[in-house]
């Protein structure tokens, strides 16, 4: 296995880091304490991956059962206890513990606890994916087809 191409050809570096401080708003939040902060969009990263920290409240739950077709999503928890399915069992997983789920991977996660949680989520190659943050607020008088249409755009084949 070797490196990937060069993306910078320049011979002596650049400026161009970014630094989030920890009270920058979150990108989508709720008035119940759920919210998801945007660390490093696919923007931000040229396409390379999308890193967002999850604030799950108690009992938030979270998605079905779904996978994708052009991202694997990876899964770290932060703290409390989130349900996380591997597509074949569901496991409480605990601050420190880790899931990665390839492209087509079946998976799901929820809080089922009375105590909030919060992980990250990383999403590679990179994928729009605060368009689809932001628009599931908007589902709830969706129709059927405008529902399924978002999902189909976002990547998010669901099975259950």
């Amino acid at each position: 296995m070797s490196y990937p191409p060069q993306v910078y050809t320049g011979d002596g570096g650049e400026i161009s880091a970014r630094f989030r401080p920890v009270d920058t708003p979150p990108g989508v939040g709720t008035a119940g304490g759920d919210a998801v902060h945007y660390l490093a969009t696919t923007t931000t990263t040229r396409g390379e991956f999308g890193l967002y920290r999850v604030e799950m409240s108690a009992r938030a739950g979270g998605p079905r059962t779904h996978f994708h077709k052009t991202v694997s999503e990876s899964f770290f928890i932060l703290d409390g206890t989130v349900r996380l399915y591997d597509g074949a069992q569901w496991v409480d997983a605990r601050q420190g513990d880790f899931l990665h789920v390839p492209q087509g991977g079946l998976h799901a996660f929820r809080n089922d606890s009375d105590a909030p949680a919060q992980m990250l989520l990383l999403f590679t190659p990179g994928a729009p994916r605060e368009a689809y943050f932001e628009g599931l607020s908007h589902l709830a008088d969706a129709t059927d087809e405008e529902r399924a249409a978002f999902f189909d755009e976002h990547d998010s084949y669901f099975v259950e």
